[in-house]
Order: structure tokens, then sequence, then C-alpha cells
């Protein structure tokens, strides 16, 4: 099973989402072609609902744990509750180049 089979496995199962996006971003980085690296997760779930958006963060990193110890460099968050969901999915920025764009 791929890194982003796994997250939207672990995600759909643990916060019964009513929508979402798991993409890979990889590709937008300085890393290896076919890398799982870096993702974006716009996730729409009722246990968000009156959580503060720390507290619905904290709840994604738990059941992600093991894929950021070692296999998820990046993940950028977008949790929302059905009431403040617009259907609208935010666009990641571009890369700058991370430890490529540096000088040494």
């Amino acid at each position: 099973m791929s890194v982003q089979q796994t997250i939207e496995a672990k995600l759909a199962a643990g916060l019964n989402p009513q929508h979402l996006e798991v993409v890979n971003e990889s590709h937008q980085h300085n890393v290896p072609p076919g890398s799982e690296s870096h993702f974006k997760v716009v996730l729409v779930s009722e246990a968000f609902e009156g959580k503060s958006l720390i507290s619905q963060h904290r709840m994604v990193y738990s059941l992600l744990s093991d894929e950021l110890k070692d296999r998820v460099h990046a993940l950028a968050l977008h949790t929302y509750s059905p009431s403040t969901w617009t259907s609208t999915s935010p666009q990641s920025p571009e890369c700058l180049g991370g430890k490529a764009g540096e000088k040494t």
C-alpha cells in the first residue's frame, strides 16, 4: 500500500469524513521522482465540530503518527467541521527550493 493510500485509509477509518482529499505534492519539491513525502490533506468531519483547529490537527497527527515518524516530511492540513466547510480546496504555495535553494 502506498503512503497516500495508508493516509487515506487511516483518516477514513478514524474520522469518518464527509469529504477527504489526500494530495501527494512531493513532485513540487526537491525530492526524487515518485517520492511520497509531501502531502496536502483536506478533511471535513463531524468529529471536528466544536473543536479548535489545534485539537483537529492533533487528532490527525495521532492517527498518522507512524507515517509522520519517518515516511512523511510535510503534511499540510486543512481541517473543517461540516458547518465551516466551504467546499473549496486551498491551493498550496510553490516550493521555494528548500535545501536545494540554499547557498553553501
